[in-house]
């Protein structure tokens, strides 16, 4: 995919811009937390280094039928993404164990630590699994930023517009000062806190001390208070 079919055309299109790639090691295990506005992110974080990386990915995306089904599952598993079931709450779980076995392996673990896409392009408050993973597995963190996915692929498109996106790798962060203490929920918010800290000033972001759902669901209720208000009778 990245090589041959995907990878090569792609570029040829959109010529992205890579900067900080000698951030990431050639060799052994690392996270890649990125933020998260398109699922073009997908597509441009792995055409932006040799190696592979690894994310998870709903397990939807691999069980559907068809044509349609085929080309999904080629596209997730080609772009490096395993499979996770997300019901029943327990898809961090999932993602926790999935993620560790790629670093195990000495492989690249990519992960987005909001847990979702931004809806409004800003970068929402980060979940600990990131923290978690990065203390119990012992290797660094590498921050990452893409920018411009949104403007190419914003949510419910597969296109909109045809530029050049940027991937920026940040410097790694170690949290070896923290090894055994992936236990604590105070060290493990510090932890995320200081990786999303990192993301922000890579992307330039504005950042919302909230998670993202919620962010969404509270301006999906003000959209739809705006819009009773301008059908209501008025006084």
């Amino acid at each position: 995919m990245r090589n041959v079919l995907l990878g090569p055309p792609v570029k040829r299109i959109f010529s992205p811009i890579v900067e900080g790639a000698d951030h990431v090691p050639a060799k052994g295990g690392a996270i890649l937390a990125a933020n998260h506005l398109s699922f073009a992110d997908w597509v441009f974080m792995p055409l932006a280094l040799d190696r592979r990386i690894t994310f998870v990915a709903k397990s939807d995306y691999f069980t559907g039928e068809g044509v349609k089904g085929w080309a999904q599952r080629r596209f997730f598993a080609g772009t490096g993404q395993v499979p996770i079931d997300r019901s029943g709450g327990r898809a961090s779980e999932g993602a926790l164990r999935a993620g560790m076995k790629v670093l195990a392996r000495g492989d690249l673990f990519g992960i987005f630590p909001e847990g979702t896409r931004s809806h409004d392009g800003r970068l929402y408050k980060g979940r600990t699994g990131v923290a978690r993973m990065a203390l119990e597995a012992q290797v660094p963190v590498i921050p990452v930023a893409v920018i411009g996915t949104d403007a190419i692929a914003p949510p419910g498109k597969l296109l909109s517009k045809v530029m050049s996106p940027t991937v920026r790798f940040g410097t790694p962060l170690d949290f070896s000062r923290y090894e055994g203490m992936s236990g604590d929920r105070f060290i493990l918010r510090s932890v995320t806190d200081e990786i999303m800290y990192a993301i922000m000033e890579l992307s330039g972001q504005e950042y919302v001390d909230m998670y993202a759902p919620t962010a969404k669901e509270l301006a999906a209720k003000q959209a739809k208070q705006d819009e009773a208000d301008e059908v209501s009778p008025q006084a």
